[in-house]
């Protein structure tokens, strides 16, 4: 097995953005949950925006962390509207494609309440397993 595995039982379609199990080995990265305001925390305009900024936080936090954006194998994403992110899907899928690349972890979208900071449209939290670096078979290394 490879540093990460998607999971997909037999005879299951493919699902399409996201897997639905991944199986790694590593070190954990894990973040909180991050919202669409940036470093001063001032809100981005609207879900689209504040989806960019949450998704530029967490690759920010996974970067202080040693990981990159292809180590993540969950995220969880908590939403105050359902039907706003279900009305932005391809746009969203463009904005995640760009800031994560094509890397599609396990993940569940759950519609909440409310979120502690008023203003915020959603928050997204990701686990990532970073490989660890092969161990050298040099004497003294």
């Amino acid at each position: 097995m490879s540093d990460r595995q998607a999971l997909l039982p037999p005879g299951w379609a493919p699902p399409k953005g996201y897997a639905n199990g991944m199986a790694a080995s590593g070190r954990f990265v894990v973040t909180g949950g991050l919202i669409g305001w940036d470093e001063r925390e001032v809100f981005a305009e609207g879900f689209l925006a504040q989806a960019h900024q949450a998704l530029l936080n967490l690759r920010a936090v996974l970067a202080a962390g040693g990981a990159e954006p292809w180590h993540l194998v969950r995220l969880n994403w908590y939403v105050v509207e359902m039907d706003e992110y279900l009305a932005n899907r391809k746009p969203l899928g463009l904005i995640y494609r760009e800031i994560l690349g094509k890397n599609f972890p396990a993940m569940a979208v759950m519609q909440i309440v409310r979120l502690v900071e008023p203003a915020a449209r959603l928050e997204i939290e990701g686990t990532a397993i970073v490989p660890e670096p092969p161990e050298s078979s040099e004497p003294g290394a």
